[in-house]
């Protein structure tokens, strides 16, 4: 049940919130499936189809977005429109007008959606109350804007925040490798992209490839700055940086896989086993990230908060 992207989140404010108060403002905004007149819905769904929103492992609590969105593929609903703006225009004698057609279209639309398909995607959410992270499971930061629209009107208040680092990721991947050194407990795997800040956004990728250090020079002192690593933290889990700072195709190795718990009984006992180790060894991995990048950056309001409290 490992996450495969980590859109990155820091708790500004100690997390008091407990899975039963948490639970209470999911459910005013739970899933249920749409009508057949929706084009799309939303709404926090059970992870483990067990009726509770919030999956709770010892501290660790685990979300789920649920979205459903019908199948309706724009070049159907223009076909269906066109041949029936051809039979009006037989019957009136001119063709529709630019506001015709636009009701014309929308009214094919509505005949349409009780019959298309529906597809429905999960998005996991990772609060980790202990460390201070919430991490979503999203490769695309505007599937991460959706949970987070949502989770700010569920939890009020939601202390969250951005992280901020004080090195630049593209300012200190660039760096690794011009020094070819990686940072403390990480090794540089291969695969990189290197991108010119020029107009003309020259890339350079290197796929499964062994990164040549010289090579790699002669890249960056042409201009080229690093915007995605791939990496392995303590020979432990693998990812991708990349220049956003989010964390993607996160893969745990044998190690990992190895420890295991084979007594577990069930699904469920194994689910929970998988989810506690994912907890412990991403909190680990951000944890040193953070510290390769400098160390995390206070905001303005963190620095008044932490000054009041001393």
């Amino acid at each position: 049940m490992w996450f495969k992207n980590l859109q990155l989140h820091r708790l500004s404010a100690p997390w008091t919130l407990a899975a039963d108060e948490v639970e209470a403002g999911l459910a005013r905004h739970a899933f249920f499936p749409g009508t057949s007149l929706e084009m799309q819905t939303q709404g926090w769904a059970s992870p483990r189809e067990n009726g509770a929103l919030v999956h709770l492992v010892g501290k660790q609590m685990l979300l789920t977005l649920r979205t459903e969105k019908k199948l309706l593929p724009t070049t159907v609903v223009n076909q269906v429109t066109k041949a029936r703006a051809a039979e009006i225009e037989e019957q009136q004698g001119f063709k529709p007008g630019r506001k015709q057609m636009r009701e014309l279209k929308e009214q094919v639309t509505e005949e349409l959606l009780p019959r298309a398909f529906s597809i429905r995607r999960d998005t996991r959410v990772w609060i980790d109350p202990v460390n201070g992270w919430l991490a979503i499971d999203a490769a695309a930061p505007t599937k991460a804007d959706e949970v987070r629209s949502l989770l700010f009107k569920s939890i009020d208040p939601l202390p969250l925040e951005t992280l901020q680092v004080n090195l630049s990721p593209v300012a200190a991947m660039t760096e690794w490798l011009s020094s070819d050194t990686a940072p403390a407990g990480f090794t540089v795997d291969q695969e990189i992209e290197l991108q010119s800040s020029a107009e003309s956004k020259a890339t350079v990728r290197y796929v499964r490839h062994p990164l040549d250090p010289e090579d790699l020079r002669r890249h960056i002192a042409a201009g080229k700055r690093c915007t995605r690593l791939a990496m392995t933290w303590n020979d432990r889990v693998s990812f991708v940086l990349t220049e956003s700072l989010a964390v993607k195709r996160v893969a745990p190795l044998d190690v990992i896989k190895e420890q295991a718990d084979p007594s577990a009984r069930d699904e469920d006992e194994r689910f929970d086993g998988d989810f506690a180790m994912m907890a412990g060894e991403l909190a680990g991995l951000l944890a040193d990230l953070t510290a390769a990048l400098g160390g995390e950056r206070k905001t303005a309001e963190a620095a008044g908060s932490e000054r009041k409290a001393a």
